[in-house]
C-alpha cells in the first residue's frame, strides 16, 4: 500500500473554531481537540467556519469560509479574489491592525531570537495599500478544460494559478489590464509555451517579460507587439536563462531602459526588468531618508554599504559622504550602480563585487575601518559579514531588513558579541494586504 493511500483523508464539511491570535504570517491560530491550527483568512476573537486544507501531525491548516462572529478590524477586502488568489494574505485586516501586527512581529523576534529590545520604535513607514506594487512575476497556464490562459497568483496552499480579472496591488496599469493580457495570450499559437510574466515599473515605463518555452511564430510575436502598443507597454522574452532576454517591442529596446527618480538627491536610478529593486516607489523614497538621518554622517565620512545593489543608497549617501564604498555580489547590479554613477558625475563612490555569504572574503575594502555602516540583505541576513567586519571604531549602524528573524538574529551579534546598542527600530509597510515584514533598525555605540 502506497504512503498516499494511507493518508488520511481531510473532512469534507467546514468546522467551526473560535480564533485565539494571529501567526506571523498572517493566520489565525485556533486549538481544536489540542491541537493548533492555523486558519487563513480569519483574526483574533472571532469565531469563523473553516474548510481544512491539510492536516499534519503536529498542526492543521484551514481556510476560512464563513465568519459567524467577527472582530472589529476585519473589513471588506478591495480585491474580489482576496478569498481564492495567494498573492495577498490580509485584505480582510484594516491598515492600522496589519501595522500593529508587523510591528508586534518584529518586537517578539527581537526578543524571542535576539534577546534584545530596542531603546525606542519608530512611526513606521505607511504609503498606499492598493496599486503600489512596482514588481511581480506572475504565472501563467493554458487551462484546455476552461479554453483559456491563466495569469496571476497561486491560489492558497496549492500549485494551481488563480483565475483572476484584476489584482488591486500591482501598479493599475498593469493590475487593471489582467483580463487584456489573457485574452492577448489566449490568441496566441503558442498559447501553452507562455510560462510566466516579469513585471517591472518605472517611473515612467512598465516592462512585461515573457518566458517562453518554446520560440514562438511570427503571428504570436506581431499580436505580442501590437498588444504593447496599444497598451504602452516594453515588452521582453526570455527563452531561456536573464541572460536570454531580448526586447521584442520597441525593437532594439536597451535592457536597462527603465529608471526611477530620487527627488531629494537629484538621483536617478536606471536599471533592466530582471533586476532587483524595491517592490514599493513610495515607500522607498521614505526609507532612504530614513536610513540616512539615523546614520547620521558628516561630509567628512566614508560610509559602507553593504548589499548594495543598483546604488538605491550608494548614490544618495555619495551626495552627503566624502566617500561611499559599495560591496554587492552580483556582477550585473554591480555594473549597473557604476554606470548610474558615471553617469550622473557621481565620483565618490567605488564599487566592489563579492559575496557576503561567503565566511573569509578576502579583499581590501574589507580591511579598512568604517565609521558608519548600512546593511540592506536579502532574506538570509548579513551574519557572515557581520562577523568579518572590522567594528571596533564603527558608531553607527543602519540594519535595513526583509525578514525580522534574520534581522534579530544579527541584532543578537551586534548587542551582545560587538559592543552595540540597538537604539531603534521600526516597520516599513512595502508589502501591505501581506504579512511581509520590512525594517529597519539603528544599533550605535
Amino acid at each position: 500500500m502506497s504512503r498516499r493511500s494511507r493518508r488520511k483523508s481531510l473532512p469534507q464539511d467546514p468546522v467551526q473554531a473560535s480564533i485565539d491570535s494571529l501567526a506571523h504570517d498572517g493566520r489565525g491560530i485556533a486549538h481544536l481537540d489540542g491541537k493548533t491550527t492555523f486558519i487563513s483568512g480569519s483574526l483574533p476573537n472571532e469565531t469563523v467556519m473553516f474548510r481544512y486544507l491539510s492536516q499534519q501531525r503536529r498542526f492543521d491548516e484551514g481556510s476560512t469560509v464563513e465568519v459567524l462572529e467577527s472582530a472589529p478590524d476585519r473589513i471588506e477586502p478591495l480585491c474580489p479574489h482576496a478569498s481564492i488568489c495567494g498573492g495577498c494574505s490580509l485584505q480582510h485586516m484594516a491598515p492600522d491592525a496589519q501595522i500593529a501586527m508587523k510591528q508586534a512581529v518584529l518586537l517578539e523576534q527581537f526578543e524571542h531570537i535576539g534577546r534584545v529590545t530596542p531603546q525606542s520604535v519608530a512611526a513606521p513607514l505607511r504609503g498606499p495599500v492598493s496599486g503600489y506594487r512596482q514588481k511581480a512575476r506572475l504565472g501563467v497556464r493554458y487551462v484546455v478544460a476552461k479554453e483559456s490562459v491563466l495569469v496571476g497568483f497561486r491560489e492558497e496552499k496549492n500549485r494551481f494559478l488563480a483565475d483572476l480579472t484584476r489584482c488591486d496591488v500591482l501598479h493599475p496599469r498593469v493590475g487593471e489590464r489582467i483580463t487584456a493580457l489573457r485574452e492577448c495570450l489566449g490568441q496566441l499559437e503558442q498559447k501553452d509555451q507562455i510560462a510566466q510574466i516579469e513585471v517591472a515599473a518605472g517611473d515612467e515605463h512598465i516592462a512585461l517579460v515573457l518566458r517562453n518555452l518554446k520560440p514562438l511564430p511570427e503571428v504570436d510575436l506581431q499580436l505580442l507587439q501590437s498588444f504593447a502598443q496599444a497598451y504602452d507597454f516594453y515588452l521582453y522574452l526570455q527563452p531561456g536563462g536573464m541572460d536570454s532576454v531580448t526586447p521584442l517591442w520597441p525593437p532594439e529596446q536597451p535592457l536597462t531602459s527603465l529608471s526611477y527618480q530620487l527627488p531629494d538627491y537629484g538621483v536617478s536610478v536606471q536599471f533592466a526588468p530582471s533586476d532587483f529593486t524595491q517592490v514599493n516607489a513610495v515607500i522607498n523614497r521614505q526609507m532612504i531618508p530614513q536610513a540616512l538621518a539615523w546614520l547620521d554622517f558628516g561630509e567628512t565620512d566614508t560610509v559602507l554599504d553593504l548589499f548594495c545593489g543598483l546604488g538605491n543608497f550608494t548614490l544618495p549617501l555619495a551626495k552627503h559622504a566624502r566617500e561611499v564604498i559599495g560591496v554587492e555580489g552580483d556582477t550585473q547590479l554591480v555594473a549597473r550602480a557604476q554606470a548610474n554613477a558615471q553617469r550622473q558625475g557621481i565620483n565618490n563612490v567605488s564599487y566592489h563585487v563579492a559575496n557576503l555569504a561567503e565566511r573569509d572574503i578576502s579583499q581590501a575594502w574589507l580591511q579598512q575601518s568604517y565609521s558608519h555602516i548600512l546593511l540592506d540583505p536579502p532574506r538570509s541576513g548579513a551574519q557572515e559579514i557581520i562577523q568579518q567586519l572590522a567594528l571596533k571604531n564603527t558608531q553607527r549602524i543602519v540594519y535595513v531588513s526583509c525578514n525580522p528573524a534574520t534581522l534579530a538574529r544579527d541584532a543578537g551579534i551586534l548587542v551582545h558579541e560587538k559592543g552595540f546598542k540597538l537604539v531603534q527600530a521600526g516597520v516599513m509597510d512595502m508589502f501591505p494586504q501581506t504579512s511581509h515584514v520590512e525594517s529597519m533598525a539603528l544599533f550605535t555605540r
